[in-house]
């Protein structure tokens, strides 16, 4: 069987490199059920993808998540459910950012405590949504306050740029961590962002390494899609392709990656994960999977090794590409433009109503 590569994210936290995440596991990507959704994620963690990515604002996967983990115990034992990780984030809805005060917080983190069944939470992952509202340092250091009380282990943040990061870390934050967009289609992230993180030992959790499904066989030798998109994760990733360099220069991408691919007996997917996770700094990528159908696969990541003829193969397409502009998140922070018009701000709000 194959081996789960792990990573040392802070002392005694360990984290596997491939990490579940559970943004599809919250009612947008199709009905999910719960008993299934719960041995699927036995399944994983038994194969050694041990860490489980949630967050406050995905509908009903943190109370997912704190049954899963019961299971786990009763099933494996306190032991093995000791090894489990479960990282959520703290997303504050924008209509509250202003006046935004710390009994909030800590009322956000005590929701998170109970949906998820625990004493402690491994990793809060913040995020904000607008950097014109000023309470963003005053919110990490009261997240840095609850982790000394003993409600968070490790702090980490979630699409905040580089100037923002350095900030809170001249705060004395103890930042372990960056949740970001990185792939092969996306690279903002090692712009500046990668060395502030080699600098203070943060590593990158990366999110949308497969651009959504459309780094894959499905989209290989297809034309461009001119009707709706099914979702609004391939809407979002569709803007990244047109800003990569357009969709032939796209097709150019994934006919190298098959190449790959084919050699090492994998799929592009993997392939354009596996070079995410050779990249500096990142600690792990994190797979949307809604069933365990792609968990071989998912495993597989660990087994591929690419090498120089592979890499110059992928590096002599991406040489035609254009950077993305701006920082990390850049694009998506203006509510006005093309990337912000499709984001959805106030989540917790949505669910409480």
């Amino acid at each position: 069987m194959t081996k789960m590569e792990t990573h040392v994210l802070k002392d005694d936290h360990v984290i596997s490199r491939v990490i579940r995440g559970g943004w599809q596991l919250a009612g947008g990507h199709g009905a999910v059920d719960r008993d299934t959704a719960i041995d699927d994620m036995v399944a994983f963690a038994d194969a050694g993808i041990t860490t489980f990515d949630c967050a406050d604002i995905y509908t009903g996967v943190e109370e997912l998540i704190g049954a899963f983990r019961e299971r786990y115990r009763d099933l494996r034992g306190e032991d093995a459910l000791s090894r489990i990780c479960v990282h959520t984030k703290l997303v504050p809805d924008l209509d509250r950012l202003i006046g935004l005060d710390r009994a909030h917080v800590e009322e956000l983190v005590d929701r998170s405590l109970s949906r998820l069944r625990c004493e402690r939470l491994d990793l809060v992952q913040f995020h904000w949504w607008d950097y014109n509202a000023p309470g963003w340092l005053d919110v990490a250091l009261w997240l840095k306050e609850l982790r000394e009380a003993g409600k968070i282990r490790n702090i980490g943040v979630t699409n905040f740029d580089s100037d923002h990061v350095a900030a809170m870390l001249a705060a004395g934050v103890p930042l372990v961590s960056a949740q970001v967009q990185y792939s092969l289609l996306d690279t903002r992230p090692a712009k500046r962002l990668a060395g502030i993180a080699h600098d203070n030992g943060m590593s990158f959790l990366c999110y949308g390494t497969v651009a959504g499904g459309f780094l894959s066989e499905k989209w290989l030798g297809q034309a461009e899609p001119v009707a709706d998109l099914e979702n609004r994760s391939l809407v979002k990733y569709k803007l990244i392709i047109e800003d990569f360099g357009g969709w032939d220069l796209f097709q150019a991408l994934l006919a190298a990656l098959k190449q790959v691919a084919d050699k090492h007996g994998t799929d592009i997917a993997s392939v354009a994960s596996r070079c995410v996770l050779d990249r500096d700094q990142v600690g792990a990528v994190i797979v949307g999977a809604r069933n365990r159908a792609h968990l071989p696969s998912n495993l597989g990541l660990c087994e591929i090794a690419l090498d120089a003829d592979d890499r110059a193969q992928i590096a002599e397409v991406l040489a035609s590409a254009r950077e993305l502009d701006g920082d990390v998140y850049t694009l998506e922070r203006d509510r006005h433009g093309r990337h912000g018009r499709i984001m959805k701000y106030n989540l917790n709000d949505e669910k409480a109503a």
